[in-house]
């Protein structure tokens, strides 16, 4: 009598058939992991924006003698027995896939010595502009803000925020 061999385990079929689902279904969550995270660094981008103008707020009241940090340094650099206005990770200008870009007012209102941080001198105004590090990967809006604390954005183009022209009309 022949004897039938039985055996057990996945033909190489079945485990081909199973390795495309996986990839089908990896193709199809991918884009939305990746549009999620953009949306979590846009929202992160708007709260380090609204940070800066709090903070320039701050430093106007108790220690710019109603003039704005000229730097994101010098919001950073706490005055003698503080804490400084933004934290650290924010001073490098570079948070969560946007840069952030700090631009001085045109007219000094204190010198260095006057600040009660002593690091810089303090303006009439300034602009904090924020940009996507790969534009449409990182994030696909620009962020903007004043000494009005409005903050503005604008995703139809990339500007660079050293050259953003604060009459440009964002929405």
């Amino acid at each position: 009598m022949k004897r039938i061999q039985e055996n057990d385990g996945f033909t190489l079929i079945e485990l081909l058939i199973v390795v495309a689902i996986i990839g089908i279904i990896a193709a199809i969550a991918v884009p939305g992991l990746l549009r999620a995270r953009m949306s979590g660094n846009e929202a992160s981008a708007i709260g380090s924006v609204r940070t800066i103008s709090s903070a320039q707020a701050a430093f106007a009241a108790s220690c710019g003698g109603g003039g704005y940090a000229a730097s994101l340094a010098a919001l950073s650099t706490p005055p003698p027995a503080s804490v400084g206005f933004i934290p650290a990770d924010l001073a490098t200008g570079t948070k969560q896939g946007y840069t952030f870009v700090h631009t001085a007012g045109a007219n000094q209102i204190l010198p260095q010595a006057q600040t009660c941080n002593n690091i810089a001198n303090s303006f009439d105004g300034f602009l904090i502009s924020g940009s996507a590090v790969t534009q449409g990967q990182t994030g696909v809006r620009f962020f903007a803000t004043d000494q009005t604390g409005l903050i503005k954005t604008r995703n139809d183009v990339t500007i660079d925020g050293a050259n953003f022209d604060a009459s440009q009309n964002l929405q």
